[in-house]
């Protein structure tokens, strides 16, 4: 009788601890992405993500964006750009001046809600360049569909 009291507690804190992970990122440190060949965009933030096809840019972009979103995003957002139900879809992110919009919010400001970390300010750590590729990276999954 005492173990099953014993294994219920664990079990219980452990789905305790898994389910607060599923919460919030809390400490994640973004891994840095080699850009080279993609042409430097500067200090102030593309209107637009400069990479969308017909983009001469475009394919180095998806190569680039496939390797940062996978060090980055996919433990949130899924594997290929596909969502396990913790993040948003971003598949479903309009490849247009609205879908960019959003996604700059967000890779600028992150997302903070009662002191709870959801996703980290991804623009202090990596390059608008290593952003757009990611998008540029995510709208040619979402094109899969």
């Amino acid at each position: 009788m005492n173990n099953k009291i014993h294994m219920r507690a664990l079990l219980t804190a452990g789905f305790l601890a898994i389910s607060g992970l599923a919460l919030a990122h809390g400490d994640i440190v973004p891994q840095a992405v080699e850009t080279k060949g993609l042409p430097p965009l500067g200090e102030e933030w593309a209107e637009e993500n400069p990479y969308r096809a017909p983009s001469e840019h475009h394919d180095l972009a998806v190569e680039i964006g496939s390797s940062a979103y996978n060090q980055n995003c996919a433990r949130c957002h899924g594997l290929e750009a596909i969502s396990g139900g913790i993040a948003p879809d971003l598949r479903e992110l309009e490849a247009s001046h609205d879908g960019d919009e959003w996604f700059k919010e967000r890779v600028i400001n992150g997302a903070v809600r009662d002191g709870a970390v959801y996703m980290p300010r991804m623009a202090d750590t990596l390059s608008q360049e290593a952003l757009w590729a990611i998008r540029t990276y995510i709208e040619s999954e979402a094109a899969k569909q």
